[in-house]
């Protein structure tokens, strides 16, 4: 396995990582001792870095990587995605109070203090012109609740105002 730097995070991090869609059980029935196995046979490869999301089924991913860091004594990585439990994608949604929740149950399901590597999951567009959601993952990051925060986008402009922001460890 290869390894190669993740954004300013200061890891290395695995070439191939996991994407954690598909153990969520959204496309299909999966069983977890499954999905635990394909997790397992990832790290045995060398692979170090997974990615979740908090609506994976239903947060279902984020508990199966829990399960994965207990059984395992190999340093990896989880990257999760929160901003799609909104009812509706609007700026107004990325709010302390919903970003703050979306990060406390992620951490309930990955039953750990910090999230390795929270991303915004492909907020709309206005979300990246506004600082103050940016702040917000400041304070979460000070609060001790997220090691570092990137963002997941859908278009250029998205990514090159995002690297503006001084924190942002990840596009």
């Amino acid at each position: 396995m290869k390894y190669r730097a993740l954004g300013r995070t200061g890891w290395k991090v695995s070439e191939i990582s996991f994407g954690a869609w598909a153990i969520g059980g959204s496309w299909g029935n999966v069983e977890d001792k499954d999905s635990l196995a394909a997790l397992h046979a990832a790290l045995d490869g060398g692979v170090n870095f997974f990615a979740a999301a908090d609506v994976y089924g239903d947060g279902r991913s984020e508990r199966l990587l829990a399960k994965l860091r207990k059984e395992r004594k190999e340093k990896f990585y989880i990257a999760s995605k929160a901003g799609r439990r909104l009812p509706k994608q609007t700026p107004e949604g990325y709010s302390r109070t919903n970003l703050t929740a979306f990060v406390e149950r992620s951490l309930r399901n990955l039953d750990t203090d910090a999230v390795d590597l929270l991303q915004l999951h492909c907020p709309p567009t206005e979300v990246y012109y506004m600082p103050e959601v940016f702040g917000i993952l400041d304070d979460l990051v000070k609060a001790g609740k997220l090691r570092h925060y990137g963002v997941s986008v859908e278009k250029v402009e998205e990514a090159l105002k995002v690297i503006e922001f001084p924190n942002v460890q990840s596009v």
